[in-house]
């Protein structure tokens, strides 16, 4: 029940925070991104606001703990390698959100608009997420096969 509570608060803030910062209109993020042309600077002050909270909140409340309030392991990656796989992704990532104006967090919160062209494109990123899935998997499966000689 906690984890569902905790879920529930978490996303309802998230998302109203997207909605007051008008984080889910696609111009006003293609606006931000348009450094070269008309730059819109305000989303800046929505990234600067979360880490001013964030920032002593995850000092003092989050690094500490085990546990999430879910009763989850807080766990932290210590993964540092910059390889492929991420610089690809992350250049996929970002090409998709300017042409889109969305990513993954905004598109869910404009699910709620019944907008035709959010749904269309919250379905492909679904889609695109669980074929890259299935993908690299297999790549996984077949190398991990490779190197133990089946």
């Amino acid at each position: 029940m906690l984890k569902l509570l905790s879920a529930s608060i978490s996303g309802l803030l998230f998302g109203t925070g997207m909605i007051i910062s008008n984080m889910i209109d696609p111009t006003k993020v293609i606006g931000f991104l348009d450094v070269t042309g008309q730059w819109d600077p305000s989303l800046a002050f929505v990234i600067l606001g979360a880490l001013l909270v964030f920032t002593p909140c995850y000092h003092v409340f989050i690094k500490q703990r085990n546990l999430a309030l879910s009763g989850d392991k807080i766990s932290f990656s210590t993964n540092t390698n910059i390889d492929s796989k991420l610089v690809i992704g992350a250049m996929l990532f970002g090409i998709g959100w300017g042409l889109a104006g969305l990513c993954p967090g905004p598109a869910l919160t404009n699910l709620g608009t019944g907008s035709l062209t959010i749904l269309l494109f919250t379905l492909s990123m679904s889609i695109g997420m669980l074929l890259v899935d299935k993908v690299f998997k297999k790549r996984t499966i077949h190398f991990q096969n490779q190197i133990i000689g089946r």
